[in-house]
């Protein structure tokens, strides 16, 4: 499993402390199983967000060149 990026970490971190925040003010919760439950999703979606940042690209490798067939062998098309 590949290491996360920065950008990943980062993406993940603030989705967790924006959602932690808004969904306890939105819901004006007190109790500690509200808190328990609204922070256990905000974990959950900054996961998610942090594994759906794309990740950079691979270098390609470049194929090798296919070989082609010597002149006395091709066959000669006509359109």
């Amino acid at each position: 499993m590949p290491r996360p990026t920065a950008a990943q970490l980062a993406y993940g971190s603030c989705t967790v402390i924006f959602s932690t925040l808004a969904m306890l003010l939105l819901s004006q919760t007190s109790s500690g199983i509200g808190v328990t439950v609204i922070a256990l999703a905000a974990l959950a979606l900054g996961l998610l967000v942090a594994m759906t940042v794309p990740l950079p690209p691979r270098p390609r490798t470049v194929a090798p060149p296919a070989e082609t067939a010597p002149e006395s062998e091709r066959v000669p098309t006509t359109l």
